[in-house]
């Protein structure tokens, strides 16, 4: 009769892998800031590449690759709540300004 005990060794990782594709990563995610194209894209890009992080970051490290399903959707559950958070509160950046109109800005104190 076979043993359903799993064993260490099969699901042994190479840490240092994990390790140098977060790096590998990291480095186009600084690439990609300097990228002569339009802010919105570079955003989308920069979420892309931060969710495969955290992905792999989560997957290995916090052994989630090695879990049921089930633990894997609840560990999945937060991010597409904060997801749809942001969603839901874009158009809110929208309707603020971001610069104090000239005519409103205190000076400051002269000095004696």
């Amino acid at each position: 009769m076979a043993s359903t005990v799993e064993t260490h060794d099969e699901h042994a990782t190479n840490y240092m892998a994990i390790f140098w594709w977060l790096a590998v990563l990291t480095v186009i995610e600084l690439a990609v800031i300097f990228m002569p194209i339009a802010k919105l894209l570079i955003g989308i890009m920069l979420v892309a590449l931060a969710c495969s992080k955290a992905a792999l970051v989560a997957m290995y490290f916090m052994h989630l690759r090695f879990e049921t399903r089930t633990l894997g959707y609840i560990a999945l559950t937060p991010a597409l709540i904060g997801a749809l958070l942001v969603f839901v509160l874009m158009p809110d950046l929208r309707g603020v300004g971001h610069k104090t109109a000239d005519e409103k800005k205190i000076e400051a104190p002269a000095e004696h």
